[in-house]
């Protein structure tokens, strides 16, 4: 059963006192969880001054990273703890319900719930009072979802300017100092050769699907074989058989006709002119709704309070899939231009598709890079046009992560690993790369 229909909404408060992560940190359990369950061993940290000199000013931060893995908001309790701070985090409601165990650690390393299948009052508020009362830096992923492509940087959501402008607009009346968004650029690159590792990983997923082993094939060609046949299969799910075309006008075709569907088995009025994402989140939304809370369903006809549960599972699931086909950027893997991570990456998501869960046995090593801090305004935004600080951010985070994909290893690259110009950095004790400046990335 779908996350959305285990249990309905109620907003998971963070833990306010410092005695829980101040211990997580000195036995660095951060570590340990990212090694044991994400395969992240080791980390740098860059222009990690640019935060601590905010923290030093007093302002009030709120972090915005780039959200490309699950590990991202536990790898900034790295960060943290070069610069001797801790962190307030928001998540997806859903990760406070995998286990108690995790509910217990997540908030008391600072999270708090936020529910993404509609308004959240709460947790707005929480995000607001935290940055007025600039308690902790608070960690928001401007993206909102994440999809493993690293190298890819998605539309950024309103609401984290909104939040940010109302906590500027209050400390600015109390005379509370100024509210500061600081990007950060977190970049995954592989630690050791990865072909041994995606050569094992393919064969297995060529194996559970019938096919014998491929020959010659090169891990580019076997990657993007499975791709297709993962597409082709819901395709035939879906339309009855496999399509022919483009890759992409197949992906693009096969989410609309997902979301089309879903649509049609909730009497939604279909809106092709707003994003996939956007209309994933009102298909999810209004399926909790009426499971949950059927007199508040946005279908006021008849029979919505005796919506099956089967159909709305099934809107669920086609909104889903839809939503994790856009996690196959185009030209992402295009001959020339591809690297290790970016394979690693794909393979990952294949084996989320088939399997549930990813292998997390690729070690990776992740470098955290902070930007400079953007001073948030009390005053709202001009009407019509994107709000400016979305429009820095966007600019800050999309050449920092242009010119971190330029340190992963191109597969065509016969430099060795240890070489500083393919990326990979010669670390020191305890994992702490010795080198204080990125390297010049080889563009060659």
């Amino acid at each position: 059963m779908s996350v959305v229909f285990q249990r309905p909404y109620r907003f998971v408060p963070p833990h306010r006192g410092n005695w829980w992560p101040t211990l997580i940190q000195w036995l660095h359990l951060n570590d340990w969880h990212l090694r044991a369950h994400e395969g992240v061993v080791s980390y740098e940290c860059r222009f990690g001054e640019r935060f601590a000199q905010s923290l030093d000013r007093g302002d009030s931060i709120l972090l915005a990273p780039n959200h490309c893995r699950y590990a991202d908001p536990i790898v900034l309790g790295w960060l943290a703890r070069e610069v001797g701070t801790h962190l307030y985090a928001v998540a997806s409601w859903h990760l406070f319900n995998v286990s108690a165990f995790q509910s217990f650690a997540l908030r008391r390393m600072g999270g708090f719930s936020i529910y993404r299948e509609g308004a959240d009052r709460q947790s707005l508020d929480t995000a607001i009072d935290i940055l007025e009362r600039a308690e902790r830096p608070l960690i928001i992923f401007p993206e909102g979802t994440t999809n493993r492509t690293n190298d890819v940087l998605k539309p950024l959501l309103e609401g984290v300017a909104f939040i940010a402008r109302t906590a500027a607009r209050r400390r600015a009346k109390s005379g509370g100092g100024r509210v500061v968004i600081q990007p950060v650029g977190l970049k995954y690159l592989c630690k050791s050769d990865f072909t041994e590792w995606a050569s094992e990983q393919l064969t297995e997923l060529e194996r559970r699907i019938g096919w014998r082993p491929p020959g010659q094939q090169t891990l580019l060609q076997r990657t993007l074989r499975l791709a297709e046949a993962m597409l082709s299969l819901r395709e035939i799910e879906s339309f009855g058989r496999s399509q022919s075309g483009d890759l992409r006008e197949r992906r693009d075709r096969l989410m609309k006709h997902l979301l089309m569907e879903a649509e049609r088995q909730l009497d939604l009025k279909p809106d092709g002119d707003v994003s996939v994402r956007e209309r994933v989140r009102k298909i999810r939304s209004e399926t909790a709704t009426r499971h949950f809370h059927p007199e508040q369903a946005s279908n006021h006809g008849m029979g919505v309070s005796a919506t099956p549960l089967d159909v709305l599972e099934n809107a669920v699931a086609s909104a889903d899939l839809a939503q994790f086909l856009l996690s196959f950027p185009d030209r992402y893997l295009l001959p020339g231009q591809v690297t290790d991570t970016r394979i690693v990456e794909t393979i990952q998501r294949i084996q989320e598709a088939m399997f549930g869960k990813a292998s997390d046995t690729m070690p990776l090593h992740v470098v955290i890079e902070v930007g400079e801090p953007i001073p948030v305004p009390p005053e709202k935004p001009p009407r019509g046009e994107t709000d400016p600080i979305l429009v820095e951010l966007a600019s800050q985070l999309g050449s920092m992560i242009e010119s971190l994909s330029a340190e992963a290893r191109r597969i065509d690259d016969p430099r060795p690993l240890d070489n500083p110009k393919s990326g990979h950095r010669v670390e020191g004790p305890c994992g702490v790369p010795q080198q204080e400046q990125p390297p010049i990335a080889d563009a060659s």
